[in-house]
């Protein structure tokens, strides 16, 4: 009797929204600059025709705001549901706001959250990739970010495991990063009330899809809203299995498919340029190679140049991903245009290199050979505390977001690692916590939990 009891208490916490598929999410939008503070708000609704009405306010009256129904999605393995937007205009940038949605007159969710920041203001942000795999190192990394009342979260790539999918949506990232309260064992509430960003990865986007068993892929076109400003990737990914499966994601992922893959924002002081990195793109392509210099020269007044890719060129762990050194081929556009920071995922731990320049071995041509060599020029003078002004592009992996990590062995010392590489943490899972201003840059690597195991800073 007290079980079925305790069963009978149970069913309501089990019983799905009345209204939200998925509870609201914060987004960029298609917006390269900051509008007056402009963000997407984003939810996910049933697959029924529902009349939401959207409210906000940063002072003392509210605004109204016209949400949108983006797309149906509707595959095998998943419930059809619906996407929606609303754009929320004109708020002050860096000022908390409040937000509700109501569903015939009555209000049906509530929330508060941050106007995206001017440039002249400072910013606080959190970065992991690799990271909803449904594993408690990954509820643990977002309790802790939550912990840090970042700004916003940028993720870059593999955001979903295994395939990108939307049923693993459903329950790996949704469940974490937008439960109902925050703890280590649960995750938080972090997408209603925090702007992420994210790039692609090589779980995010393959090469050939197989729709007989992976009937719902390529979701990070389906539920991200992002810039479109950059060139859309020439490589369609080859859909393999059901046509008219295909021609129902390509209906639903217009206008985000095949672009939001390479984009820039700037976000505060920093300019971010986020490219796709998986092996069907080719960054010894001139088309390729002009946009991303005209980007990073267009940011040359910047305070801050972050770029993000998910392969990181200069790795260590020999056991994972060693040879998987494509990226390199743009470190001369880095180095130019004087990159502060270069953030990657895919290793499944922390690692920062010592500022460095690489020179490509002359005479190499990138082909099927993922190894690029060349020969790297590392200013070990930097220490990030007393001498806090590089020479040379810091490259950071930060894929211990909370994927599988690997044997512990990958742990051990300096004489394992790689010449350029200065900091190398393999567990437990861990994420990067940055903090900008006019004239610094402060890094600090946290792990699941909470100490944190490297810091340094660079100066203007």
């Amino acid at each position: 009797m007290k079980t079925l009891l305790l069963f009978a208490l149970s069913l309501p916490l089990l019983a799905k929204d009345p209204y939200f598929f998925e509870k609201p999410y914060l987004q960029l939008g298609n917006r390269p600059q900051p509008t007056k503070g402009d963000l997407d708000l984003m939810w996910l609704g049933h697959d029924k025709d529902v009349d939401f009405a959207v409210e906000y306010k940063s002072g003392s009256s509210w605004r109204k705001a016209t949400p949108k129904m983006l797309r149906r999605v509707d595959f095998k393995g998943t419930d059809a549901h619906r996407v929606y937007a609303a754009s929320l205009a004109n708020l002050k940038p860096g000022v908390t706001f409040n937000y509700r949605i109501s569903v015939a007159g009555k209000s049906v969710f509530e929330s508060s959250a941050m106007a995206r920041k001017s440039a002249k203001q400072n910013s606080h942000f959190v970065v992991f990739g690799d990271c909803a795999a449904d594993t408690p190192g990954q509820r643990q990394v977002a309790f802790h970010a939550a912990q840090q009342n970042p700004d916003y979260i940028f993720i870059p790539g593999d955001i979903v495991y295994s395939r990108g999918r939307v049923s693993e949506y459903q329950t790996n990232f949704w469940p974490v990063y937008n439960h109902e309260s925050a703890s280590p064992t649960t995750g938080a509430p972090l997408l209603r009330s925090t702007l992420f960003a994210a790039g692609v990865g090589n779980h995010d986007s393959q090469p050939e899809i197989d729709l007989t068993k992976n009937p719902d892929p390529l979701a990070y076109h389906l539920y991200w809203s992002q810039p479109l400003n950059g060139p859309a990737s020439k490589f369609i990914p080859h859909f393999m299995g059901d046509d008219a499966l295909k021609a129902k994601y390509l209906d639903a992922a217009k206008g985000n498919f095949p672009g939001m893959a390479n984009f820039s924002f700037d976000y505060a002081s920093v300019h971010w340029t986020v490219i796709d990195s998986n092996t069907y793109v080719d960054w010894t392509d001139s088309e390729l190679r002009a946009w991303l210099e005209k980007d990073l020269k267009a940011a040359a007044t910047a305070k801050w140049r972050l770029v993000s890719f998910h392969h990181p060129p200069f790795n260590s762990s020999k056991q994972a991903h060693f040879k998987e050194q494509r990226l390199r081929v743009i470190s001369d556009l880095l180095e130019k245009y004087k990159v502060d920071l270069v953030l990657s995922g895919h290793v499944h731990d922390y690692q920062r290199t010592f500022p460095l320049t690489f020179a490509i071995e002359p005479g190499f041509v990138l082909g099927k050979n993922q190894e690029v060599p060349g020969k790297w020029t590392l200013d070990k003078a930097y220490d990030g505390a007393k001498n806090t002004r590089p020479k040379g592009v810091i490259y950071i992996t930060t894929g211990a977001g909370g994927a599988g990590q690997y044997p512990k062995e990958f742990n051990v010392g300096p004489d394992y690692w790689q010449e350029f590489t200065t900091r190398f943490v393999a567990f437990p899972h861990s994420f990067s916590v940055i903090d900008t201003t006019a004239k610094s840059l402060t890094f600090r690597q946290i792990n699941a939990d909470g100490k944190e195991v490297d810091r340094f800073v660079i100066t203007r």
